[in-house]
């Protein structure tokens, strides 16, 4: 397996170099907006210790990063009245994965909806917003 790239995009973002829409923080994980968001709501969960993905990521990194996604589950559940949420997660390039730093995918989705194609830049204005009711939807918990 190829070695973590400390320059990846995602690594560049835990060392503030890149901005994001932080949406939830703790001592081992962080949720962020996507910012070519397939659903209303699209975030993202990472560890902030490195590991390429599920293949190399240890049991506590991956506990800790499932943890993050079922309370942000909850969250866009209640801060975006979604009826469901999708959970993704892609594995080396050959499995679909395209940023080299384990991350999950947590997409708020209401009965009926499509996902949006991949690669389309979101409306940041509309991101922000959808942020500040998942964070509102977290401090209710």
């Amino acid at each position: 397996m190829p070695a973590y790239d400390p320059d990846n995009i995602f690594a560049k973002l835990l060392r503030g170099e890149i901005p994001s829409t932080r949406v939830y923080e703790d001592d081992e994980t962080l949720a962020f907006m996507d910012i070519m968001p397939r659903a209303d709501g699209h975030l993202l969960v990472i560890p902030k210790t490195p590991c390429r993905n599920l293949l190399d990521a240890s049991p506590a990194q991956i506990a800790a990063v499932m943890q993050t996604v079922q309370k942000l589950s909850h969250a866009v559940i209640k801060g975006l009245g979604a009826d469901g949420v999708t959970v993704q997660q892609f594995n080396e390039a050959a499995g679909g994965q395209e940023v080299f730093h384990l991350h999950m995918h947590v997409l708020p989705r209401k009965e009926g909806d499509r996902l949006r194609p991949p690669g389309q830049m979101g409306d940041m204005d509309q991101i922000q917003a959808q942020a500040e009711k998942i964070r509102a939807a977290l401090g209710r918990d």
